[in-house]
C-alpha cells in the first residue's frame, strides 16, 4: 500500500514537473531585434548583453535574438516594420528616426552639444527621460541612448577645412531632411542613401564622401576609399533603441520594468566599449596612410546653421527645448 502511495506521488510530481515545463515553453518568446551594425560593435554587443539579463531575470522565458549587419533590411524598413510590430526591438540613428518622431530631431541638430559629456548629462537627466516618453504617440517605446560619438566628414578628393572646400562635393547623408539641409547649408551637395550602400557609392564614385564617426568610418571599410577625415565634429548624436508598441504590450507590468533597467544597464555597458573603439578606429585609420584634418575653424561652419535654427525654432516647444538643452551643465 504504501508502495502504491508513493508511486502516486512520484507520478503525480512528474506531471507537475512536466506542466511546469510545458508552461515555462508555452510562455517563452524571442524578441526580434534589427541593428545595422556590424556583430562586434558596440550597439550590437549591448543589445547582447541586454538579452542576457533580460534571459536571466525571467527566468528563461524571454530572450532577445540580434539581427545584426542588416540582416532585418536598412534602418529606414525596420523602423517601419517596428512601429507595425513585425520586429520587436530596434536600435537606430536619432537623426533618421527623427522623420517619425519630430522631438527626437532636436537631438540631431548641428553643433548643439559641446562635448560627448554634455550630451550624456542630457540624456540621463529629465530631458532624456522626456524625449523617450515622446515616443510612445508615434508608435514606439523608447527604452534607452546610446552614444555615437561625434559625426565629421570623410572623402577622397580633397583636405576639408574651410566651406570653400566643401564647394562641389557629393556627400551621402541619412535619410533625413535635416542632415541633407545641414550638407546643403555646409555648400556640398547631400545624396540621401541607405547606411548599407555607402561603400559601394565611395568605391564606385558615386559620392565623393560621407559624414559618420569613426568606428562607423573605419569597421564599413571606408577609410580605404575616402583618405580624407577632417574633424568638423558638426554633430553628436544619439543611437537609440526602441521597442514596438505591440511587444511591450505583450509584457506584464514586472517584465516592462525588467526591459526597461536592461536596456538602462545595456547603455552603461555600451559606453565602455564605445570608447574602446573609438580609439582603435582612429589609430586603425591613421596606420592606413588616413589624412586627418584638425586645423579647422569651426565658426564659419556653425555660423552657416542659423538657417536651421531659425527653421527649428519656429516652434515653441523645439525652441525651449534646444535652450534647456544649451544650458545643462
Amino acid at each position: 500500500m504504501y508502495r502504491r502511495a508513493g508511486l502516486s506521488r512520484t507520478i503525480t510530481l512528474a506531471v507537475a514537473l512536466l506542466s511546469a515545463v510545458v508552461s515555462a515553453s508555452a510562455f517563452a518568446r524571442e524578441f526580434r531585434t534589427a541593428d545595422t551594425q556590424n556583430e562586434d560593435y558596440p550597439t550590437v554587443q549591448a543589445l547582447n548583453y541586454m538579452g542576457q539579463l533580460i534571459a536571466e531575470r525571467t527566468g528563461g522565458r524571454h530572450r532577445i535574438t540580434v539581427f545584426h549587419t542588416r540582416q532585418l533590411g536598412e534602418e529606414k524598413e525596420t523602423l517601419e516594420q517596428t512601429r507595425a510590430g513585425a520586429i520587436d526591438l530596434n536600435r537606430t540613428n536619432v537623426a533618421l528616426i527623427g522623420t517619425m518622431v519630430p522631438a527626437v530631431n532636436v537631438l540631431a541638430m548641428p553643433f548643439l552639444f559641446r562635448s560627448l559629456e554634455h550630451l550624456q548629462k542630457t540624456l540621463d537627466g529629465p530631458i532624456g527621460t522626456e524625449i523617450l516618453d515622446s515616443f510612445e504617440a508615434h508608435g514606439f517605446v523608447g527604452l534607452t541612448f546610446y552614444d555615437s560619438g561625434a559625426r565629421s566628414i570623410y572623402n577622397s578628393v580633397r583636405p576639408v577645412r574651410s566651406l570653400e572646400d566643401l564647394k562641389g562635393l557629393r556627400l551621402r547623408v541619412q535619410q533625413s531632411a535635416q542632415m541633407a539641409e545641414m550638407i546643403r547649408a555646409f555648400g556640398a551637395q547631400p545624396v540621401e542613401m541607405p547606411y548599407g550602400q555607402v561603400l559601394t557609392g565611395l568605391a564606385t564614385k558615386l559620392i565623393d564622401g560621407a559624414e559618420n564617426n569613426w568606428p562607423s568610418f573605419v569597421t564599413t571599410g571606408h577609410y580605404k576609399y575616402a583618405g580624407y577625415y577632417s574633424l568638423t565634429r558638426h554633430t553628436v548624436s544619439p543611437e537609440v533603441l526602441v521597442m514596438s508598441k505591440k511587444a511591450w504590450a505583450s509584457l506584464t507590468a514586472d517584465e516592462q520594468t525588467i526591459f526597461r533597467e536592461a536596456a538602462q544597464r545595456s547603455s552603461t555597458y555600451m559606453r565602455e566599449k564605445w570608447k574602446e573603439l573609438e580609439e582603435r578606429s582612429r589609430k586603425q585609420a591613421e596606420a592606413a596612410g588616413v589624412k586627418i584634418i584638425a586645423d579647422i575653424d569651426r565658426r564659419p561652419f556653425e555660423a552657416a546653421m542659423a538657417g536651421i535654427y531659425a527653421k527649428a525654432e519656429r516652434d515653441p516647444a523645439i525652441s525651449a527645448l534646444i535652450e534647456r538643452i544649451r544650458n545643462v551643465e
